[in-house]
């Protein structure tokens, strides 16, 4: 197996910009960002079948899009973008699915929580999980984007094109919100 070499970014874009390079860079990203962006999918659409499903509509929108990304945003902010707007777009669709009300959102996370082969953690985990999925969608992005991806809010206001102020203001209530539930299951 060839050893991977360091992932340019710029070299990257540059072979993005030419035909005869352009699936070799583009395979490029895919390697670069799976993981962080499968690990953000996961977190809002708990399902680890359901985030591979959106991980890969998120390449599949991203490459067909390829022409309209301008460079004017670093390709990370272009990709969070397209991943959180799936994944917001995927699980409203599967609410609609099974017709809960906007008041359902909590439960219904939580049961897809439950319910989840995948999930390894231990009870503290489990109650943290539900804390964050207690959350509304806004405060749970924001917490997840700045608690497990350990992103600024200069980005976040990228990606999610809100204040900085208002995105510092969301996640304090998140962690506020998370606290209090997780004093409440102790």
């Amino acid at each position: 197996m060839a050893s991977r070499e360091k992932y340019d970014e710029a070299k990257v874009i540059e072979g993005l910009r030419r035909q005869e390079t352009c699936k070799a860079a583009f395979s490029k990203i895919i390697e670069h960002y799976s993981s962080q962006l499968y690990w953000q999918i996961r977190r809002m659409v708990i399902d680890h079948d359901d985030a591979n499903d959106v991980l890969q509509n998120t390449f599949l929108k991203a490459w067909t899009n390829i022409d309209s990304f301008r460079g004017d945003a670093k390709l990370s902010t272009w990709l969070y973008k397209i991943a959180i707007n799936e994944s917001i777009t995927f699980v409203n669709k599967k609410k609609a699915m099974n017709q809960l009300s906007i008041d359902d959102d909590e439960s219904f996370l939580v049961n897809q929580l439950e319910s989840d082969d995948w999930f390894d953690g231990d009870q503290a985990q489990l109650n943290l999980q539900k804390a964050i999925a207690s959350l509304p969608e806004k405060q749970r992005l924001v917490f997840n984007l700045r608690y497990y991806d350990e992103m600024r809010y200069d980005e976040m206001s990228e990606i999610l094109g809100t204040s900085e102020g208002a995105l510092k203001a969301s996640y304090h209530h998140a962690v506020k919100k998370i606290e209090q539930y997780l004093g409440e299951t102790d």
